[in-house]
């Protein structure tokens, strides 16, 4: 569907907001929702910021997500249940915001947890700054949902409008605080956040959250990636960034330049076979394409296989969903 793609690209939007547009935005949400337009308009650079600029505000009065975003959604919602039935709702939902959801969902649950360890000094601080992020309205990242509702009423007409205009936002009685979108956004893709030369999502604040193929990691942590040897993989303690460096590093270069050896050959190719301590072992197939490439060399592929292969074969079987008894190809390709 046309909305989805378009409500797509709204949740991956980097750079300057529509301030005006946005703004125009919130006063209809507002009035939608029956309440007076907020008396000020508070814009910040990123979420962090949002957050640090609503626990200065003194006379802003009690937040009112529940009246401009909530309730809207839930009533809307309500409406196309009746309308559709459980069937047509269940559809339209799968041919829309389902297509959304698992990556903006993740995005903006990665974005609480930067925002909690930048502003949560002490433990005891972490409560509050949640308390305040609960207030949010999501603005793009909003856009699953938003795309099961787009054509379907205007009831929501000023949500969409901020969402397409900006990032993050908190509404109150008198004033809404207003975060600028992402200056960048590196995903792979699966759609999650990757970069191994910087952040993977950057507000121009300096707001920042570092990944690769979506698993967290300090920043400190890329700075080293590019010097990277067996040695310092070998010797890094955390399981997990031990995994980022073999992935970045190239588990086959790992294998060569660990003189390696090979735990099982057969006519499929070869086993090998990573031993980590504190993790599981890390077992490849080696196996060479018997289709020539046009200069009539052979490419090399290496497959990862569960740590309980075997066998070359059994690894290569693993890969095509087979067990290695029943895996007897008639061409290789």
């Amino acid at each position: 569907m046309q909305y989805v793609n378009d409500w797509r690209a709204v949740a991956a939007a980097t750079g300057g907001a529509d301030r005006g547009t946005a703004e125009d935005g919130v006063r209809l949400a507002y009035r939608r929702a029956g309440l007076a337009e907020p008396e000020r308009i508070i814009w910040v650079d990123s979420p962090r910021a949002a957050v640090e600029a609503v626990e200065k505000l003194t006379d802003a009065g009690r937040s009112v997500r529940e009246e401009v975003r909530t309730r809207p959604w839930a009533e809307e919602r309500r409406r196309m249940y009746d309308e559709l039935g459980p069937a047509g709702w269940s559809a339209l939902w799968s041919a829309t915001g389902a297509q959304l959801w698992e990556t903006t969902a993740a995005l903006a649950e990665r974005i609480r947890a930067g925002v909690v360890a930048d502003l949560a000094d002490v433990p005891e601080d972490e409560s509050d700054v949640r308390l305040v992020l609960l207030d949010a309205v999501l603005g793009q990242h909003d856009a699953a949902w938003l795309a099961a509702f787009d054509g379907r009423g205007d009831r929501l007409n000023g949500l969409a409008e901020v969402a397409r205009n900006a990032g993050w936002w908190w509404p109150y009685e008198r004033a809404v605080v207003i975060s600028e979108r992402p200056v960048a956004l590196h995903r792979d893709e699966a759609g999650r956040l990757d970069r191994g030369d910087g952040p993977a999502l950057a507000y121009r604040d300096g707001f920042a959250l570092h990944a690769w193929r979506g698993m967290p990691v300090p920043a400190e942590f890329l700075d080293g990636l590019a010097d990277l040897t067996p040695e310092r993989i070998r010797a890094e303690e955390n399981a997990e960034l031990r995994r980022v460096m073999l992935e970045y590093y190239g588990y086959d270069r790992y294998l060569a330049e660990s003189d390696a050896e090979p735990v099982h050959r057969d006519e499929t190719g070869v086993l090998w076979r990573i031993a980590l301590e504190g993790d599981e072992d890390v077992v490849m197939v080696e196996v060479v394409n018997s289709t020539p490439e046009p200069d009539g060399t052979h490419r090399t592929y290496w497959l990862r296989v569960p740590p309980s292969t075997r066998t070359a074969k059994d690894g290569v079987a693993w890969t095509f969903g087979v067990e290695g008894e029943a895996y007897a190809p008639l061409r290789q390709t």
